[in-house]
């Protein structure tokens, strides 16, 4: 254990250091490199005093807006009859998982994949593929396509 300092010599310390100032000796810091990095500093997480919005508001792509409407052309019935595929005109903000959802939701039929394309008057065509234990012309019928 090392002596204790005694008291005389303590005051002596805290006398020079009165005086002279702690911090008389600095080092300068070493910089390794030519670019200057901001340092991180404390971030704190927002705690706000009240709720911006005061009710959530609903989905605003739910399946009646997905969908918008079934096609009834000849091309679409024959893609009905040979390849077990549904047309729609969907919305344009609606991607195929949501097409998917949509058909599936509203109604109760399994979809395989779905293709879409934005036609040139700026609304989306959606060939939604049913699977093979569903028949496209039985839904087409149950929705009144036929």
């Amino acid at each position: 254990m090392a002596p204790k300092a005694s008291p005389k010599s303590k005051a002596a310390a805290a006398k020079k250091a009165a005086l002279k100032g702690v911090h008389g000796k600095s080092v300068r810091k070493v910089r390794t490199s030519a670019h200057f990095h901001l340092p991180k500093t404390l971030r704190l997480s927002r705690k706000p005093k009240y709720a911006r919005k005061s009710v959530p508001h609903l989905p605003r792509m739910d399946q009646y807006r997905v969908v918008r409407n079934p096609l009834n052309t000849e091309t679409a019935m024959k893609k009905i009859e040979e390849h077990n595929t549904l047309t729609f005109i969907v919305d344009v903000k609606a991607n195929k998982h949501q097409i998917k959802d949509a058909v599936k939701r509203l109604y109760d039929v399994e979809a395989l994949k779905v293709n879409t394309l934005i036609r040139p008057d700026g609304k989306k065509k959606a060939y939604v593929r049913l699977t093979a234990d569903v028949d496209a012309l039985d839904v087409a019928n149950k929705i009144g396509l036929i």
